[in-house]
């Protein structure tokens, strides 16, 4: 996940960064005449405001969010409402200039920016951005400070994530951290996030949206109707893939708690899959997998610890690998203003991020880093996200941004998946008599796709969930049994306890109560394949892609920087085509990733009832 600070760039972090300004800015209010000249004057005058006005919000949000206590929630609370009505004023000027003629198509297309770069758009009464900031700002900070029990002892957030990945703990263990989680975090809440749709989908009928899932839908350079079906499309192509691992997961499963914990058919309980969220299940690998060629050989949080690294030296890790490719080193500041681990006094929201605090130079993440496996992924996948920043620093304002959402998230993660084990020997972490044999193969990719393709239908759900909220299909008093349905209906899954209808179990993953527009992360998956796959050819890769590294290719690094310098100035199918030949977003690259796995589990999977 990332967050940068720019007005567009908001979608990335569910929350609107500003300065603490007049709540409607001067510059939005002028009267500009309704030409294509007035047009480019009001697009010139906005840039030059919002850039510097960015800056301090950044650094505030910044401070919440590692330093989170009463003060810093009203002060965040109060510059997220201050830029969101300046951005508010602006969208609605914005609009005004839509259909005139002889726009200069750069003009047009940072009107549709300003249009659409706000996550929650507060209508424009009186005290309308303040509660609306007000009330996001809480949700997020419950969410931080939140709590589950295992054992009937208090365990904080990021502990009872990893808790959930410890396979030695029992069902009934499970289902406690589980169920307390989703019921201390969540439900209380429920009552904000219905006062919160109410007044942004205000906001997004001012800007001429029907609601807000339909104005974060009109992002991505095509009509909210053909991104619905573009992406339901691409879960289509993929869907056989999910169906034969839940297939196989759900037999392995079976065979380990028996039929009382987790029965022969139907859904996998969710608990039981390493994650609190059941988003990826790379964790329970052990559990799965094949037999005779499962062991891979090595452990990345293993081969860590073995050699005494630190957090640090896990991001020293991942700057090396950009570093390989060409890229500059990061700043001084970087090492200096980034929270890599949990602090021990004080409380903080540890989910994973990248910022870019002054739209130049001034890039950071946010972890509360472990020495294992998963977060040395997602260190080279939060520094994917700096690294772009970075690249498109010099683009104007309204372009600070990828080429859309899904493209910030799949940089860092295409990156990731060339963390191969001959990657790791080249790095000094691994043995080279170590690295697996081909007949490893099939345990290789089973365990990427216990990550990669499990996240599909998640990375899919939360939107049309939440767009099914903001359209009024869902209803509060329904918002507990539509989650459950649609977990159950997409991935398969259900709680290992009775859920209550007044509960809200959504609130208890992080996007939910931070504002995430979250089918970035779905397309992300595809794109990463895609931009993998291309990276592979440039490099002159001949083997199976999924053994490809590209590390220290500095042609790969060149074509990718051409690409991330676009930042958002042009259409995405654009930016595609620059860095694969094709403008033309396809899942055929991740399907032939794992052909072989998928023809392996149809082999395993004869005689198994699939679906649920």
């Amino acid at each position: 996940m990332k967050f940068a600070s720019t007005a567009r760039a908001a979608l990335a972090a569910g929350l609107c960064f500003g300065l603490a300004v007049p709540a409607f800015a001067e510059e939005a209010k002028a009267d500009y005449p309704v030409t294509a000249a007035g047009a480019a004057q009001f697009i010139a005058d906005a840039e030059k405001d919002l850039f510097p006005a960015s800056v301090d919000n950044a650094r505030i949000n910044w401070v919440n969010y590692t330093y989170i206590t009463d003060d810093t929630d009203a002060l965040a609370a109060q510059s997220n409402a201050a830029i969101t009505e300046k951005q508010v004023a602006y969208a609605v000027a914005a609009a005004k200039f839509a259909n005139i003629p002889g726009l200069d198509p750069d003009v047009a297309r940072k009107l549709s920016i300003l249009r659409q770069g706000i996550v929650l758009p507060a209508p424009t009464k009186p005290g309308a951005a303040d509660e609306l900031s007000t009330i996001s700002t809480r949700l997020a900070s419950t969410y931080g400070k939140g709590r589950g029990t295992l054992d009937g002892k208090e365990i904080n957030g990021s502990d009872i994530e990893a808790e959930m990945g410890n396979l030695a703990h029992t069902p009934a263990e499970f289902a406690e951290m589980w169920t307390s989680w989703h019921n201390n975090v969540g439900a209380p809440m429920k009552n904000d996030y219905v006062k919160m749709v109410g007044i942004a989908n205000q906001g997004a009928k001012e800007l001429g949206y029907a609601d807000v899932g339909a104005m974060w839908r009109s992002g991505y350079d095509m009509s909210p109707e053909q991104f619905s079906a573009e992406t339901q499309r691409l879960w289509e192509e993929v869907k056989p893939l999910y169906l034969a691992l839940h297939t196989y997961v759900r037999h392995k499963l079976n065979e380990k708690y028996g039929d009382a914990v987790q029965p022969k058919t139907g859904p996998i309980r969710a608990d039981l899959l390493g994650n609190m969220w059941s988003q990826e299940w790379g964790i329970i690998y052990p559990l799965v997998a094949p037999a005779g060629a499962g062991d891979l050989g090595y452990d990345i949080g293993a081969l860590l610890k073995a050699k005494g690294k630190t957090p640090l030296d896990m991001v020293k890790y991942g700057e090396g690998f950009y570093s390989s490719l060409g890229f500059a080193p990061l700043p001084e500041t970087f090492w200096k203003r980034s929270m890599f681990v949990k602090p021990a006094d004080r409380e903080v929201i540890c989910h994973a991020s990248a910022w870019d605090i002054d739209n130049k130079d001034d890039v950071r993440i946010k972890m509360c880093t472990k020495v294992n496996s998963e977060d040395f992924v997602t260190i080279h996948h939060e520094l994917g996200h700096n690294y772009y920043q970075r690249a498109y620093n010099q683009q104007p304002y309204l372009y600070l941004n990828g080429a859309n959402d899904g493209f910030h998230e799949a940089i860092g993660d295409f990156i990731a998946l060339s963390i191969t084990p001959q990657y790791l020997v080249q790095i000094g972490l691994l043995d080279k008599d170590k690295v697996p044999s081909a007949d490893k193969d099939i345990g290789l990719l089973l365990r990427q796709a216990m990550d990669k393709v499990a996240f599909l239908p998640f990375g899919l759900l939360i939107d049309r969930y939440r767009w099914g909220i903001f359209d009024g299909s869902i209803q509060p008093a329904d918002y507990n049994k539509a989650w459950t349905k649609m977990r159950q209906d997409y991935q398969g899954i259900v709680p290992p306890s009775a859920r209550p209808d007044d509960g809200f179990d959504a609130g208890a993953k992080f996007h939910v109560p931070g504002n995430t527009p979250y089918t970035r992360y779905f397309l992300a998956r595809i794109f990463q394949f895609q931009f993998y796959e291309a990276a592979c050819k440039q490099a002159g890769w001949k083997g199976p892609l999924h053994r490809c590294s590209f590390y220290g290719n500095k042609k790969v690094g060149e074509n990718l920087d051409r690409m991330l310098k676009m930042g958002m100035s042009k259409p995405w199918p654009e930016a595609l085509k620059a860095f694969t030949g094709s403008d033309k977003l396809s899942a055929k690259p991740m399907l032939a990733y794992f052909a072989p796995l998928k023809k392996w589990l149809d082999e395993q999977n004869k005689g198994e009832k699939a679906g649920w």
